[in-house]
């Protein structure tokens, strides 16, 4: 596994604690960097499975 999936996942996992947590908060600011970091995970992770495919794994 691509240190980029790792990396990936983690982020997503940060970008949906922050969300939800400024969805509750009603904290806009904090709710939309959650959004960004999840898709900033996404994308991380993305280029981590395309790497391992590359690598043949």
């Amino acid at each position: 596994m691509d240190k980029d999936r790792i990396a990936g996942s983690a982020k997503q996992v940060k970008g949906t604690v922050k969300q939800a947590v400024g969805k509750v908060a009603g904290d806009a600011k904090l709710e939309a960097e959650g959004k960004a970091d999840k898709i900033e995970g996404q994308v991380q992770n993305a280029i981590g499975g395309l790497k391992d495919t590359l690598k043949g794994k």
